[in-house]
């Protein structure tokens, strides 16, 4: 069997990490093409040194220099490039089959189009380039005939609950029903959220996640977003989208379809799942997830989010369908808010139940007209994080 050569965007990751975990299980399947990492470079040496790639790329040239220089030193023939061009030559290089896309934020949108429009398997865990491409994005995955895997263990468990045939799901769904954990916060009295701290924010109680991931899943924006990602991924429209809230993680989301039944996915809250499913498609390897324990399992709970909820505990999460229903780029906007939102309450500079405040009044500042083209969006989108940075600035903590 010849192996499939992966590049990893974002390696160094929590998602980057578990790619690579698969990849250790399974050598006679996969063999790492590339590396990317903003910073962190220490981690980002070591995979080299274990993996041997023949490139990796680091965000900036300072950053890359220093890999470079150490690289040579540990003896490694890895070459070692940076920027963004660098980042999509090495997504869309012609000897890769398999790119995971795994940078956080919209920094991972351009790799992310270079290897749709290289006809790649894109297996997608960056919501932004949904969010923030939207349509544009789409279209580069159908004119470069990409395969689109979505890694989200929400949407992985939704593409597993569909018709293997795209062209039945418009005719078969009634709605899709997206779980949420709830966070660490489903129970707090909301009056108390203006206290929260960033460690309490990123103390996930099901996933181990990235810092800004862990906040979005505090604030239920983690789950506005999966709500636009899912629009444009299965081409079902707003009102076609419900989310759920299910502490236990273990329904990862289901579909519902014209006959009422409804189907879903289940496993142990573990990307490794999702990860070894997109990287095998259509067959399935061992992944290293734990398998269900059905004696251990006492309960599987589910809680509506209300309108009490909307207002005061998640209300983020309402922004989704109102982004969707605004002026096309608009969910470009609400992304760039929240993640200069984020940023600055993990840096305390704004409360917790400020972000909330950030995202909708840069909506209100910022009037997208529909982009076109990469360098429109990026435009939008660096647009709206000087219009939330100002916002930040303004508020009275």
């Amino acid at each position: 069997m010849e192996k499939s050569r992966i590049t990893v965007l974002g390696s160094t990751g929590s998602i980057g990490a578990n790619t690579l975990d698969v990849v250790d299980r399974h050598p006679d399947r996969f063999e790492v093409f590339a590396l990317t990492a903003s910073t962190s470079v220490d981690t980002i040496l070591a995979q080299c040194a274990r993996y041997r790639p023949p490139f990796a790329v680091m965000a900036s040239e300072p950053h890359g220099i220093l890999l470079a220089q150490s690289c040579k030193s540990e003896g490694l023939a890895t070459t070692v490039l940076w920027g963004s061009a660098a980042l999509e030559m090495v997504a869309a290089h012609e000897l890769v089959q398999i790119v995971m896309a795994a940078i956080v934020g919209a920094a991972g949108l351009a790799p992310c189009l270079a290897a749709a429009k290289a006809g790649k398997r894109l297996l997608l865990a960056n919501k932004e380039a949904l969010v923030v491409g939207g349509q544009l994005f789409m279209d580069a995955v159908a004119a470069g005939g990409a395969t689109l895997l979505p890694i989200d263990s929400e949407h992985s468990a939704i593409f597993q609950s569909l018709p293997d045939d795209p062209r039945e799901w418009s005719s078969c769904i009634d709605k899709i029903i997206l779980t949420a954990s709830g966070g660490p916060f489903r129970k707090r009295e909301p009056s108390t959220l203006f206290s929260v701290t960033p460690e309490e924010a990123c103390a996930h109680p099901n996933w181990a996640m990235g810092r800004k991931i862990s906040v979005d899943s505090a604030t239920m924006m983690n789950k506005a977003l999966e709500v636009i990602e899912a629009r444009f991924l299965f081409g079902v429209a707003p009102n076609q989208i419900e989310v759920v809230i299910h502490p236990q993680s273990v329904i990862h989301s289901m579909v519902q379809y014209v006959d009422n039944s409804i189907v879903a996915q289940l496993g142990t809250p573990d990307m490794r799942g999702p990860i070894a499913y997109g990287m095998s498609w259509p067959k399935r390897v061992k992944s290293g997830a734990a398998a269900i324990d059905f004696s251990k399992l006492t309960a599987l709970t589910f809680e509506s989010i209300d309108a009490q909820d909307h207002m005061h505990r998640f209300p983020g999460i309402g922004l989704a369908w109102h982004a969707l229903a605004a002026a096309p780029g608009t969910t470009t906007v609400l992304n760039a808010a929240n993640e200069i939102a984020v940023a600055a309450f993990l840096d305390r500079q704004i409360r917790y139940d400020q972000i909330h405040h950030v995202n909708v009044e840069t909506m209100g500042l910022v009037q997208p007209q529909a982009p076109d083209s990469l360098a429109a969006l990026l435009e939008l989108d660096l647009r709206s994080r000087l219009a939330a940075r100002r916002v930040v600035s303004e508020i009275d903590r």
